[in-house]
């Protein structure tokens, strides 16, 4: 009998798994793997019991040679887990094992803020911050040393000097510890606020939505709404940041976007752009939006929220700073 082919195949086979099982297996699947596969399901009609027994003896030969070898990842990891977990559950475990970017421990620490890393070593004997400080990147490493103390840090140094090559298990132990008690509470510290998230989404919300969730949340939850709000990054935001922080959002925003934002923006936001403009550039500008004509309200909401995202890519790398002043006291979002 000729070899069944790969779709035909696995068609039989969750047929003969049964219903409960083949719809568990059906949850790990991609969705042009569910098509083809019950696209044959739905084409099989009768099969044979040697046509079965063929399917099944394949199967058994591929995974036997390692023609049938299996994938692992981020992604299946956290689906099989799911299926026996609570999703919360799930999240902190994957939280945990992911930990900052990096493969190895010593990887995963040059991703930590060197003020985060050194409150932590504060509490560790010199000895064992010595060791760490040595196994780190070099312009980490000096970053961390700088924030400690100075009298830990001249400890710590000097033991660096005298040390020799560290034993397998001391730096078995300083591993473990460090992923059992430090990474393990910077990924619980490190979740997300969930009102960040949610302002997030609606920052990228055109207006007409925009509006109509905040009033929806508004109603019914007033309290979330606010703290939203407060967090919410718009277009009017921008208003906030001083005339070089609009020369330097001008340097990265497209003239066809920003005609399109500014021809649906308030006047004082327009003159707050066109005084920070060249002359020439302002004049080609205010003829680009007379040409216009009407404008969609979702092209404008489009546009906007692209200066939105430049502005606060570049607020949150510090190239510009957008200030809030309420009740006399001055707040830098950075």
């Amino acid at each position: 009998m000729a070899k069944l082919i790969g779709p035909r195949r696995a068609a039989i086979l969750m047929l003969a798994m049964g219903e409960q099982r083949a719809a568990q297996l059906f949850g790990f699947m991609d969705d042009y793997e569910i098509r083809d596969i019950s696209r044959e399901m739905a084409q099989l009609g009768n099969v044979s019991g040697e046509e079965m027994e063929q399917a099944m003896q394949e199967f058994a030969d591929a995974i036997g040679t390692g023609g049938g070898g299996v994938v692992g990842g981020w992604g299946t990891t956290e689906r099989y887990l799911k299926s026996f977990l609570k999703e919360d559950r799930v999240r902190e475990l994957m939280d945990e094992m992911r930990g900052p970017a990096g493969r190895t421990m010593w990887e995963k620490l040059a991703n930590v803020n060197e003020e985060t890393l050194a409150s932590y070593l504060v509490n560790e004997y010199p000895q064992t911050v010595a060791v760490i400080i040595s196994r780190i990147k070099a312009s980490h490493a000096a970053k961390v040393l700088a924030v400690l103390p100075q009298d830990l840090a001249m400890e710590v140094m000097g033991r660096v000097l005298v040390m020799d090559n560290v034993p397998r298990e001391v730096l078995a132990a300083v591993e473990d510890s460090l992923k059992s008690e430090f990474m393990r509470n910077l990924a619980q510290k490190t979740t997300r606020d969930s009102h960040e998230l949610m302002a997030e989404i609606f920052n990228n919300f055109d207006r007409g939505n925009e509006q109509r969730f905040m009033g929806l949340l508004e109603k019914t939850n007033p309290t979330d709404a606010e703290r939203i709000r407060s967090l919410m990054f718009t277009f009017d935001d921008i208003m906030k940041t001083d005339d070089k922080g609009i020369q330097t959002v001008l340097r990265d925003v497209d003239k066809d976007v920003l005609s399109m934002a500014l021809k649906g923006a308030k006047p004082e936001m327009r003159e707050k752009f066109l005084k920070n403009m060249s002359e020439r550039a302002a004049k080609i500008l205010r003829e680009d939006m007379e040409a216009m004509g009407p404008v969609k309200v979702k092209d404008v909401d489009e546009a906007q929220l692209k200066i939105v995202s430049v502005a606060k890519n570049l607020a949150d790398r510090g190239e510009i700073t957008i200030t809030n002043i309420e009740d006399g006291q001055e707040e830098f979002i950075t």
